[in-house]
């Protein structure tokens, strides 16, 4: 049974302790005149429970710019014109160009951030977003797919997906695909799905155990960012092709395995960004948004897994384990740095944009501890929160990054409001920050934010709880 004291003061005390500290010039300011453990700090980018209103505001602006600037439509390179009958495609004929490419794997990270943030807040702007720009590919795929076929060339956003060439054209986007498939069966897109998926279990390149591969910057070498593009498309594939559904988780969890096998620094709880088969002996860098690729692939897993599958255990430990490592090293201010354990190296937005939705989609989940992970998860919200623009782009994103075995790559890699890295996870973040306050007991508890399992219904701050 659950006991629950609470000493909350009194409506003369608290206001007492409360009064402003400058009432008159005879105020004098000390230890016995004025409660110091309640002035109010100066934080740089916020503190404490933010409405689920207020964080919706953000992602709404995010997703406003980001549907003026992604056009879905078909022009032609010579004349300028418009292309509505998609029958007369031919070569000259390309997607029109906006602010970001509609088929990159960062859009398929936020085509299907736009389906969590459809789902946590109801509103069919986000899940419109998906919907149109997926059907808008699958429409135009046949016709590209055919000038291919023929020999002749075709729009480089459309190549991408007719004839994917790396994990980087297929893993993303396919999964958003089959999570769209799942929102609106209506949509056309199964040859797409099986056409990614062709490519990914039958024609990139691996490692003689068969673990996903590349054979740059050196022969055999991993890249952390492939566990989230070649991983979470087999898993999800698992289900959506159910008649394969048990060899397919099987294969997933076992890539997880081989990356994690190689890659995992257990003293730190962190992922090496790159592994090369021939280097002796072996740097870590643990670059930021590598190692949210790496916790969100073990997010989506867990979330396609079975809940009596074998490897599942398997999987959850290396998730809980990670985000206990990450925990040492989020900074005061909320973010989380480029390269993690050197927080000389700047703060980036799109890691810990990552880190807060899988934070808080594991609590939202049950997979961990509220009352340990909840008050970071809403720090780092603060801090993402405040590189949303009015205009609604997100900056402090660092670009696309290669990958390198000395820390000045990673520390002057530029950031740009462009980057479109940080869009999906920002909206992910924002979405689950979202249930995650309507699911939760969110108190102050003298000035700290705090996760409860009961709590007064009353928002007043605590000021003592005893729960047992």
């Amino acid at each position: 049974m659950t006991r629950i004291n609470l000493l909350i003061l009194t409506l003369s005390v608290s206001a007492a302790c409360w009064m402003p500290l400058s009432l008159t010039a005879q105020t004098k300011v000390n230890d016995s005149t004025t409660p110091l453990h309640a002035l109010q700090p100066e934080y740089k980018y916020g503190y404490g429970i933010p409405s689920a209103d207020s964080v919706k505001a953000t992602i709404d602006r995010v997703a406003k710019y980001l549907e003026a600037v992604t056009p879905a439509r078909l022009t032609d390179r010579k004349t300028g014109q418009s292309v509505a009958d998609y029958t007369k495609i031919d070569a000259n004929t390309h997607i029109e160009q906006g602010d970001f490419r509609l088929t990159s794997y960062e859009w398929g990270v936020t085509y299907a951030a736009m389906l969590t943030a459809y789902k946590a807040t109801g509103d069919r702007r986000y899940l419109d977003y998906t919907v149109s720009r997926l059907r808008f590919l699958a429409d135009v795929y046949p016709h590209f797919r055919k000038l291919k076929q023929q020999g002749k060339s075709i729009d480089p956003l459309m190549e991408k997906v007719v004839a994917p060439a790396a994990l980087d054209d297929a893993g993303a986007v396919c999964v958003s695909m089959i999570k769209a498939m799942k929102a609106d069966p209506t949509l056309p897109l199964n040859p797409l799905i099986e056409n990614y998926m062709d490519y990914i279990l039958h024609h990139q390149y691996r490692l003689s155990d068969g673990t996903l591969a590349r054979t740059r910057p050196q022969f055999n070498t991993l890249w952390l960012d492939d566990m989230f593009m070649g991983i979470p498309p087999i898993a999800w594939y698992a289900t959506y092709k159910t008649e394969r559904s048990s060899e397919l988780m099987n294969e997933a969890v076992g890539q997880v395995k081989k990356f994690a096998g190689r890659m995992w620094v257990g003293d730190k709880h962190l992922f090496r960004h790159g592994w090369v088969e021939s280097m002796d002996p072996h740097p870590s860098f643990f670059w930021g948004r590598a190692n949210g690729w790496a916790l969100l692939t073990l997010c989506e897993v867990l979330d396609a897994l079975p809940s009596d599958h074998a490897a599942r255990p398997m999987v959850m430990r290396y998730f809980q384990q990670h985000l206990q490592g990450l925990l040492a090293y989020q900074s005061g201010d909320g973010f989380w740095h480029q390269l993690l354990d050197r927080p000389d190296s700047y703060e980036e937005t799109s890691a810990t944009a990552i880190y807060v939705y899988c934070m808080a989609h594991a609590i939202n989940q049950g997979w961990i501890d509220a009352k340990a992970f909840g008050p970071s998860a809403l720090l780092g919200w603060h801090a993402v929160a405040s590189q949303v623009t009015q205009g609604g782009q997100v900056a402090g994103v660092c670009v696309g990054t290669g990958m390198a075995f000395d820390p000045a790559f990673y520390y002057y890699r530029p950031v740009n409001v462009y980057a479109a890295h940080g869009y999906g996870p920002v909206i992910l973040a924002g979405a689950e920050v979202i249930r995650l306050i309507n699911n939760g007991i969110i108190r102050m508890n003298d000035s700290a934010v705090h996760f409860y399992k009961n709590a007064p219904k009353s928002t007043a701050p605590i000021f003592y709880v005893d729960e047992e």
